[in-house]
């Protein structure tokens, strides 16, 4: 199955709350590195620019953010913090993730792709190493880096093509769930 990843706008900040809002405490200080309430979620959700930096997220069938990235840019480097939500871990939703951030990115002329995290955070750290990352290790946190290469007419176009692909991906999950709800309303005809 396709993994089709889509640059998100503004329009989508609720979502993006109710995404964070829905993992655990645990998943939440592994991907912050810290523990974080309800009221310091909405506060990270509320300062992020999506002008400059990138999000970018996967909406599974019930058009739920599954799994989101934000790629924060500073010069001629970008860091990224990954979150997917329990269910959809192990479906190679991070690598999709992972990827697309790693071309947008690189599209922007960014040089070097950064992260921090745990390295008790092995879904990270299994990434990282996959994704051909260095990584170091230091008294329980863990710093990975990628150099990019420049982009490149290939490189441009696949981004084009994957954002559209996603968008596409987002109406069809749109029209069934719109089915969906129609069926469910008109209940069994035989009741």
């Amino acid at each position: 199955m396709s993994v089709h990843v889509q640059r998100l706008t503004e329009a989508v900040r609720p979502r993006l709350l109710e995404h964070f809002l829905r993992l655990s405490a645990e998943d939440i200080r592994l991907r912050f590195g810290t523990t974080f309430g309800p009221s310091a979620i909405a506060q990270y959700v509320e300062r992020i620019d999506f002008d400059n930096d990138a999000v970018l997220g996967v909406y599974d069938d019930e058009l739920t953010l599954a799994g989101v990235v934000h790629v924060g840019f500073s010069g001629d480097s970008a860091e990224l913090g990954l979150s997917i939500l329990p269910g959809h871990r192990g479906r190679g939703v991070g690598s999709a993730l992972f990827a697309r951030a790693a071309e947008h990115a690189r599209n922007r002329f960014v040089t070097r792709l950064y992260m921090h995290c745990l390295s008790e955070n092995a879904a990270m750290m299994h990434i990282a190493k996959k994704s051909g990352m260095k990584i170091c290790i230091d008294t329980g946190e863990a710093d990975a880096f990628l150099k990019l290469p420049p982009a490149d007419p290939a490189s441009l176009t696949g981004e084009m093509f994957d954002q559209r692909l996603a968008l596409f991906d987002y109406a069809l999950k749109t029209q069934t769930a719109a089915l969906r709800k129609i069926t469910d309303s008109l209940g069994d005809p035989e009741d």
